[in-house]
C-alpha cells in the first residue's frame, strides 16, 4: 500500500498533508524512543499517521465525520487494521491503561501534539480544538473531557519509553 498515492488520489489538501507528515514524525519519535520498538508495528504507525485525515479534505465541504468515513474507505480497500487507527484518532474508545502499547494510541497521541504543522503542548492543542470546533457547549465539554484521556494515554506511552515523552515530543 502506497500512502502518498492514496493521499494524492483522495485529494488531501497540502496543509492536511503537512499536518499528517508532522504527526508521522512525532509518532516515529515515540516508536524510536520505546524500550522495545518492536512492541508495535512501525509500518502500521507510519500509515496510520499519514492517512488519519484521508477524508478530511472532503469533510470540509460535506461536514461528514472524517474519522468515520476515513475508516470506511480504508476498510473498503482491504485495510482493516489501518481503519481501526483512523476511526480512533478523534474519539478514542476502550482505552486500557494497563494493556500493551497499541499503534492506535501512538497515532492518536501524536495527532493531539500537532497543531497544523507545529508540535505543541497538549494544552495548546486543546485550546486550538476549542477555538475551531467548540461551537456548542456539548462539543466544548467533549473536547475538555478528551484532554484527560490524552493525558492518560501520554502517561501510558511514557511508561514504555526510555526517555520522557517531553524530550521526544520536543518540549
Amino acid at each position: 500500500m502506497e500512502c502518498r498515492k492514496l493521499m494524492e488520489e483522495y485529494g488531501m489538501l497540502p496543509n492536511i498533508v503537512a499536518h499528517s507528515l508532522q504527526v508521522m514524525k512525532v509518532a516515529l519519535a515515540i516508536v524510536d524512543g520505546l524500550v522495545n520498538p518492536k512492541a508495535v508495528d512501525r509500518g502500521l504507525i507510519i500509515a496510520g499517521a499519514l492517512l488519519h485525515d484521508i477524508t478530511k479534505t472532503r469533510s470540509l465541504e460535506t461536514k461528514e465525520r472524517h474519522d468515520v468515513t476515513g475508516a470506511e474507505l480504508l476498510r473498503s480497500l482491504g485495510l482493516p487494521s489501518l481503519a481501526c487507527i483512523v476511526e480512533q484518532h478523534v474519539f478514542f474508545t476502550d482505552f486500557d491503561p494497563d494493556g500493551p502499547l497499541e499503534e492506535r494510541e501512538v497515532v492518536y497521541y501524536a495527532d493531539k501534539r500537532v497543531m497544523h504543522e507545529r508540535i505543541v503542548s497538549v494544552d495548546r492543542r486543546v485550546e486550538d480544538l476549542l477555538e475551531r470546533y467548540g461551537t456548542t457547549p456539548e462539543r466544548r465539554e467533549s473536547i475538555i473531557k478528551n484532554k484527560a484521556l490524552v493525558l492518560r494515554i501520554e502517561r501510558k506511552i511514557n511508561s514504555f519509553l526510555r526517555v520522557d515523552i517531553a524530550r521526544i515530543a520536543g518540549e
